[in-house]
């Protein structure tokens, strides 16, 4: 079992940051694929990122490249997303995910879930 914690979501302004953060605890966190996936109000949920277990590689949904970026610490068991330029679509509860597979973009690949936070972004 891996249980994940997130935590540094908030309300912020079209074009500000937040970083979130995720940790886990239980089984070896560097042996797992890490992925965030964000849920709308009314929408389903929805893939933004996902990161190797050594950090090495890194795969983006189209619709946060260049403004999200992943990272994880494993000596922390904590896998991070930095949130930049944040529009009112980037609005969501944010999930971060472990699963046995390395940069899946779907959610049944993962196999723990943390609870969430909630990004709010204002116009």
């Amino acid at each position: 079992q891996v249980q994940l914690v997130e935590s540094g979501g908030g309300l912020v302004q079209t074009g500000g940051s937040l970083r979130l953060s995720c940790t886990a605890s239980g089984r070896t966190f560097s042996n797992y694929g890490m992925g965030w996936f964000r849920q709308a109000p009314g929408k389903e949920r929805e893939f933004v990122v996902a990161i190797s277990p050594s950090g090495g590689s890194t795969f983006y949904a189209d619709s946060v490249k260049g403004r999200f970026t992943i990272s994880r610490d494993n000596a922390k068991n904590t896998v991070y997303l930095q949130m930049n330029s944040l529009k009112p679509e980037d609005t969501a509860v944010y999930y971060c995910a472990a699963g046995p597979y390395f940069l899946r973009t779907r959610a049944s690949d993962y196999a723990y879930w943390g609870q969430g936070t909630q990004v709010t972004v204002s116009s």
